[in-house]
């Protein structure tokens, strides 16, 4: 009785809005807990050697990933809307960190790790004060093609990266494709046998077993194979690289510091990785929603809790997380139903530092290459740029463009060149947008574009003209230019011109000047002037800019055989339609 009391009180129906967990935990059953039960432990142990797997990508040694794996994704839990979503170290996010600090040129091994660890709180920091601000609407701007044109190129690069460990040999660093290509060639003679055999045996295990069963902890059968064959074959004294050995216990409390000089060179790196991480959590955290009735997404506290997860993280040696794309669809197809499966996973997590740690001495690091790179290729995606490449070729361009320049410019560089050329395109589409030429469709009251419908009458005295798009500073050049050009197919016999508005849905004021100036122009010319359909907003703007004075009330009709029967019969508009055309905003 007394729970009820509290759940239905205001002020907790108030927190449930900025701590999720508050929505499910008071009506959490046991039978809810064997799906959560089972997802919870099959996360917790992929996500360890996925963790060990991607530090190494970062850069870090192994056990930073076990860190990032242990309270970023307990902490979402608790104030994330997704009730699948897999929080924690990611191949993309690490090698967005790997390419960041490495521009920095650290000498000192501990600055690196400082700044990977600070990145993570200034990271958060970003999120958070985003979700504060309501700014999810951000992730929008990273449109399906240039997240699927980052993303396979992300992986290309990720996976050809774990050539360094998948062949032993001492491959430098590099953060585009070409130079990882040709460093490795350069030191192709170098290739330890053994660790290239290891690694592609790696390879081969983890892709059959997944291929079997998605939800099989593949990776973690071959880490512990792989560790036990490495202890009794005693090859690590033939030069394969081995893990070595792993700090034990929980991650210490630190605050992350780093210098002045530091902070501001990693500020506008930290922005775009925020922003990158949180289009990765959201993308995969709204793909498995369409698959559940029970919760909805809200984009601005995935900012907070993501954010938080980071800050909170980075107090406790972790570097930046976000949510995992295959986690999160193993967590989903296991059948976790709330955020309990995460924290479960944190404990195994917290088991694996506390007791598990030695363990680990005699991994292969090929192996952890394996792990990532069958992890990272199946990342991907080849059927929607084909799908786009038939349906879409503008936006098929924008993921290629993507695709190019963070293959072959730089990871910041390819997004940023994409979202470029994205808002291009949509300029380019506004300021040429589609115009119609309407006629009526037989004896019908119906107006349609004269080139797609058979039985429409076209009159040479008659120009009836739909603008698709707003109005603005960009395509009034364009406007004009169509428009003259289709007075001119009329040969002189022109009597009146309608501008149906149906689809303008917005007029600056170098538009509103023109079409002023339109107006002006053919009532010299002795030709009429309507427009018909517009809608409130744009009603609203042809009353304030004076076009309305410019065009008079009597020539703005709501439906344009309204305006037809007006030229041709002198039948005035009635009452209510004289309402409807002429109604504005009512002022407050």
């Amino acid at each position: 009785m007394l729970l009820c009391l509290v759940v239905q009180h205001p002020i907790f129906v108030q927190l449930k809005k900025y701590i999720p967990i508050l929505e499910w935990l008071p009506n959490y059953k046991a039978s809810t807990l064997k799906k959560d039960l089972p997802a919870g432990l099959t996360i917790g142990i992929i996500m360890i050697p996925q963790g060990l797997a991607y530090a190494m990508i970062a850069g870090l040694p192994p056990i930073y990933g076990l860190y990032a794996a242990l309270l970023p994704q307990f902490i979402y839990a608790l104030l994330g809307t997704s009730r699948q979503l897999s929080v924690g170290p990611v191949a993309m996010d690490s090698l967005l960190v790997a390419s960041g600090i490495g521009a920095l040129s650290l000498a000192d091994p501990s600055d690196y790790l400082s700044v990977a660890i600070f990145l993570a709180l200034f990271m958060g920091c970003v999120q958070f004060l985003l979700g504060v601000l309501r700014m999810g609407f951000l992730v929008n701007f990273l449109s399906k093609p240039i997240i699927s044109g980052f993303t396979s190129a992300a992986a290309l690069i990720i996976g050809f990266s774990q050539l360094k460990y998948l062949t032993g040999a001492e491959i430098e660093r590099s953060n585009v494709f070409h130079n990882i290509v040709q460093n490795t060639l350069d030191k192709i003679n170098e290739t330890n046998m053994t660790s290239l055999w290891i690694g592609l045996a790696g390879i081969a295990i983890i892709y059959g077993l997944k291929k079997w069963k998605k939800s099989f902890p593949g990776a973690l059968l071959v880490v512990v194979a792989s560790i036990v064959f490495m202890y009794m074959s005693g090859l690590d004294q033939t030069g394969v690289d081995i893990v070595g050995k792993i700090p034990e216990g929980l991650p210490s409390f630190q605050v992350p510091s780093i210098t002045q000089d530091q902070f501001w060179e990693i500020a506008p790196f930290a922005f775009a990785l925020a922003l990158v991480a949180f289009t990765e959590a959201i993308s995969i955290g709204k793909s498995i929603e369409h698959q559940h009735d029970d919760y909805k997404i809200n984009p601005n506290q995935e900012l907070r809790a993501l954010g938080i997860s980071n800050i909170v993280g980075s107090f406790f040696m972790s570097y930046p997380t976000t949510a995992s794309f295959s986690r999160s669809a193993i967590n989903n197809e296991v059948g976790a139903k709330t955020g309990m499966a995460s924290i479960i996973g944190a404990v195994i997590i917290a088991l694996t530092l506390l007791f598990l740690t030695p363990l680990f001495f005699y991994l292969p690091k090929p192996i952890l290459a394996s792990v990532v790179m069958v992890s990272v290729f199946g990342l991907i995606d080849l059927k929607y740029p084909i799908q786009l490449l038939k349906r879409r070729p503008d936006e098929f361009l924008s993921l290629v463009i993507t695709f190019l320049a963070t293959l072959f410019i730089g990871i910041i560089a390819g997004i940023i060149i994409g979202i470029l050329f994205s808002l291009l395109l949509l300029v380019y589409r506004t300021a040429k947008p589609h115009i119609a030429e309407l006629g009526r469709v037989g004896e019908s009251d119906y107006f349609k574009n004269v080139e797609r419908f058979e039985d429409v009458n076209e009159r040479e005295d008659l120009l009836v003209l739909r603008f698709d798009s707003q109005l603005y500073f960009g395509n009034t050049d364009f406007f004009k230019t169509e428009l003259t050009r289709r007075v001119e197919r009329k040969k002189g016999k022109l009597s009146a011109i309608i501008l149906n508005a149906e689809s303008i849905n917005y007029i600056d004021s170098t538009g509103a000047i023109v079409l002023c100036n339109v107006i002006k122009e053919y009532k010299v010319k002795e030709i009429q002037f309507f427009i018909t359909g517009a809608i409130g907003p744009t009603r609203d703007i042809l009353l304030k800019s004076g076009v309305m004075k410019e065009l008079g009330e009597d020539y703005l009709f709501v439906k344009t055989h309204e305006a037809v029967d007006f030229i041709d019969r002198g039948v005035g508009k009635n009452e209510i339609q004289d309402k409807i055309a002429r109604q504005t905003k009512k002022e407050k």
